[in-house]
């Protein structure tokens, strides 16, 4: 049951988005996940609240305001290797729609199986 979140500057058009959420979400498809588990949103802040460095660690590019941040709570027990397919995934796909594989960063946070209450107060794995 991934959980995306995604934290952009403001203003981003629709188009933008569902770029995004698309790519995040077919790659999770890709790794396993079911089409319809698609928890997801955007998070649109100015540059008073939404700050990044333009370079760091070792970028061959500056960041720009299209800088996309991508984080994804999943269930702990995912490889490495699934992750960077994640990863490939999401970049190969924004990439073939212009954008810049170096403006993107993704997070993966592992949350065990007895956190999750997916509805009705049920935590299914606990």
């Amino acid at each position: 049951m991934p959980i995306v979140t995604i934290t952009v500057r403001k203003p981003k058009t629709s188009e933008f988005k569902n770029i995004v959420l698309d790519a995040v979400g077919a790659a999770l498809v890709g790794a396993g996940a079911s089409p319809n588990d698609r928890f997801q949103r955007i998070i649109e802040l100015g540059p008073d609240d939404f700050r990044f460095d333009p370079t760091f660690p070792d970028l061959s590019r500056p960041r720009t305001d299209d800088f996309v941040l991508i984080e994804l709570l999943l269930g702990v027990g995912r490889s490495v290797k699934v992750k960077k397919k994640i990863v490939a995934d999401i970049i190969d796909a924004l990439s073939s729609r212009g954008f810049d594989g170096e403006h993107v960063m993704i997070v993966f946070q592992d949350v065990p199986w007895e956190n999750w209450s997916p509805g009705g107060g049920r935590i299914p794995h606990a």
